[in-house]
């Protein structure tokens, strides 16, 4: 626990600082025009959040927030046109990035506090997997135990056709070598849960599973600073290309856990001012009713 506690510290203390996040802010900020392809769309992301305007309204008196403010990433491969001098080229091979779904969970009253907060998530992110993991097991488990009572049930019934009372009112009694295949599958499950161990061995090797997670984080959760040279339309441009671009630079959480996902985030401050309310849109509700 101590290993990744040091790891998320070490990473989280490491992220780049606060930006302001605005409508205001989106054409002199790099990052912001990549995320959004106009100025409007800053507010409306804002406004969506649920967590951050649930935060201003529980602290009245407070007029700015920190968020951790993420976007979905992906990369597409694209045929387009690249001009070389006056020559037009068609048909070149470009990547693309999107960014899209934007949200807002993590709010705090100082970066400070937004990044411990990020840690705690991250944290529970990782006994998450283990838990998953450790689900995994306890199914097993569960699925050979049902399977032995199943095989049992049948031995038992196939046993009732023989001699005795059970044979005058029973079908035809069943050839031995169905009697032979029950047997084999029931030794074959009951050496797979013995392999499994008692309750004592579960225990131990879920533990195992916990200090595994937790003895290496960074196979599951990492934060890559990433820097990308952009086009206006977020083309991935090199150092040969001349035409406008951008750096950009944010953080990409990678999670390798179960679902595998990208996320492309930045520390931000917002003011409360710049966080529209929701208004209710009476004409359709009344259409809906």
């Amino acid at each position: 626990m101590r290993l990744t506690a040091d790891y998320l510290r070490t990473r989280i203390l490491a992220l780049p600082p606060a930006i302001d996040v605005s409508e205001a802010q989106w054409s002199s900020t790099p990052v912001l025009r990549a995320f959004f392809a106009s100025a409007s769309e800053v507010p409306a992301a804002l406004g969506r959040s649920h967590n951050l305007r649930t935060f201003f309204a529980r602290f009245p008196d407070v007029s700015e927030a920190f968020i951790v403010f993420g976007m979905t990433y992906q990369e597409q491969h694209v045929e387009g046109a690249l001009l070389q001098g006056d020559v037009l080229q068609r048909d070149i091979a470009q990547r693309v990035v999107d960014f899209s779904s934007p949200n807002v969970r993590i709010c705090g009253h100082s970066e400070t506090e937004v990044k411990h907060l990020l840690g705690n998530q991250s944290f529970e992110y990782l006994v998450a997997q283990a838990m998953r993991e450790i689900s995994e097991l306890r199914s097993e488990r569960q699925e050979l135990e049902e399977s032995r009572s199943l095989i049992r049930a049948r031995l038992r019934m196939l046993q009732m056709q023989g001699p005795g009372l059970g044979s005058v009112f029973a079908t035809a009694p069943a050839g031995g070598g169905a009697q032979q295949v029950l047997e084999s599958q029931l030794l074959d499950n009951e050496r797979q849960l013995s392999e499994l161990g008692d309750s004592q061995a579960i225990l131990e090797t879920e533990l195992d599973y916990l200090c595994k997670v937790l003895g290496t984080p960074e196979r599951y959760i990492r934060f890559e600073p990433t820097h990308l040279r952009l086009s206006t339309l977020n083309v991935i441009l090199d150092a040969s290309r001349t035409e406008m671009a951008s750096d950009v630079e944010f953080t990409m959480a990678v999670l390798d856990g179960v679902p595998k996902t990208r996320r492309a985030f930045v520390i931000g401050r917002v003011k409360r001012s710049d966080v529209p309310s929701q208004r209710i849109d009476w004409a359709n509700a009344e259409r809906l009713l």
